[in-house]
């Protein structure tokens, strides 16, 4: 991954409190599994950000690297990988989601 890249990458993981990577926008999500992490941040409400990685190869490719993780979307809270639509939906029905949330929200 190119430094420039990397840059961009850790300047919006570490300037919001809860950040997605996934294909398409939160009002248009481009597949399924972004859908989820859409719907999932809302019933919780989440205020989040999303970068729609079909609109830059270099960061769709670059966030697998950076995150080790290959596949999209990827959500990050508090600049903390969380992961991707599976764990968000484990997280969800389990609390610890909505606990995450809370915490990233009042800081």
């Amino acid at each position: 991954m190119l430094p420039e890249t990397q840059a961009r990458i850790e300047a919006l993981v570490k300037g919001n409190k809860i950040m997605v990577f996934m294909k398409g926008t939160k009002l248009m999500p481009q597949c399924g599994f972004s859908n989820n992490v859409v719907q999932i941040l809302n019933a919780v409400g989440a205020v989040y950000e999303t970068f729609d990685v079909l609109s830059d190869e270099e960061i769709r490719q670059g966030i697998k690297e950076y995150s080790n993780w290959p596949t999209i979307p990827q959500v990050y809270i508090n600049g903390e990988f969380i992961g991707g639509s599976d764990i968000m939906i484990e997280m969800y029905q389990s609390g610890e989601l909505q606990e995450k949330v809370a915490v990233a929200m009042a800081s």
